[in-house]
């Protein structure tokens, strides 16, 4: 009971974050808010069932909210305590990347990079110093093979082919072309594409370089195109994913994309 108690507060803080986010943002209206608090699935994922998916999902929420403060570093530290808790949380990496590198100079951007890497080294720094071989090889294996049974977006895929590596390779194809395509086309059609984005940073850097322009250069976010930019990232990985726990599936894909960036995503659209 006690534990469960542990868990309603971590629920209730989570949710006071995404309404943070929510307000940050000034798309959804007031009375949508509500909204957020109305499913029953994510009260029994952080209630009942006490998945470590809801320490995941509150450290990202709290990444986020670090983020659309201007707060990158700090925000990429408590990003990667996400990630050591669930992988999953990585589907927001290439999203969170393209925002670093129009926000920061590429020193910003590195280092921010080594800060989340140092929090990786430090919590399994006992694994790694017993055993490291298996810990870099399985902490975070990328090349497993999932099981049909837990799909839930390609159930219907005959299972010889689901576990097969062209299909896991399609996937990825798939997954790196749709976001490649956002990239350039909607989350960096302002600055001209995303491969003018690139030029400009190499650009800055080589300016930086020959000491021309030897101080950082930091560009100012805003929330709602940091949010919409993550969760948008987030579901693209979500579409292409081979295999999703349901608790992932409700806790990511109900209560972040469904009802904490659906409503979100749906008023954004309707003013586009």
């Amino acid at each position: 009971m006690s534990v469960q108690i542990l868990f309603g507060f971590l629920y209730m803080l989570d949710l006071a974050i995404v309404v943070f986010i929510y307000l940050k943002t000034d798309v959804v209206p007031w009375w949508a808010l509500s909204l957020l608090s109305l499913s029953k699935r994510v009260h029994s994922i952080f209630v009942l069932r006490l998945f470590n998916d809801c320490f995941a999902t509150t450290l990202l929420h709290a990444a986020l909210v670090s983020i659309i403060c201007q707060k990158w570093h700090l925000g990429l530290v408590i990003f990667s305590g996400a990630v050591s808790i669930k992988m999953n949380v990585l589907l927001y990496a290439p999203p969170l990347l393209l925002l670093m590198v129009k926000a920061m100079d590429i020193v910003g951007v590195i280092s921010a990079l080594v800060g989340a890497a140092l929090v990786q080294i430090l919590i399994g720094l006992p694994f790694i110093l017993s055993h490291p071989a298996s810990y870099l090889s399985n902490a975070f294996n990328l090349g497993r093979v999932f099981i049909h049974f837990w799909s839930v977006n390609f159930k219907f895929v005959p299972e010889d082919i689901f576990v097969s590596k062209a299909f896991a390779l399609s996937l990825l194809v798939a997954h790196l072309s749709l976001l490649l395509v956002f990239a350039h086309c909607r989350w960096c059609r302002h600055e001209g594409g995303l491969f003018a984005v690139v030029r400009s940073k190499i650009i800055q850097l080589k300016l930086r370089v020959s000491q021309r322009n030897p101080s950082s250069t930091k560009k100012v976010l805003q929330a709602d195109h940091i949010v919409t930019t993550m969760f948008v990232g987030n579901f693209i990985g979500i579409i292409c994913a081979r295999s999703l726990h349901y608790q992932f599936y409700s806790c990511e894909s109900v209560k972040i994309t469904k009802i904490s960036s659906s409503p979100l995503l749906a008023w954004h659209q309707s003013k586009t």
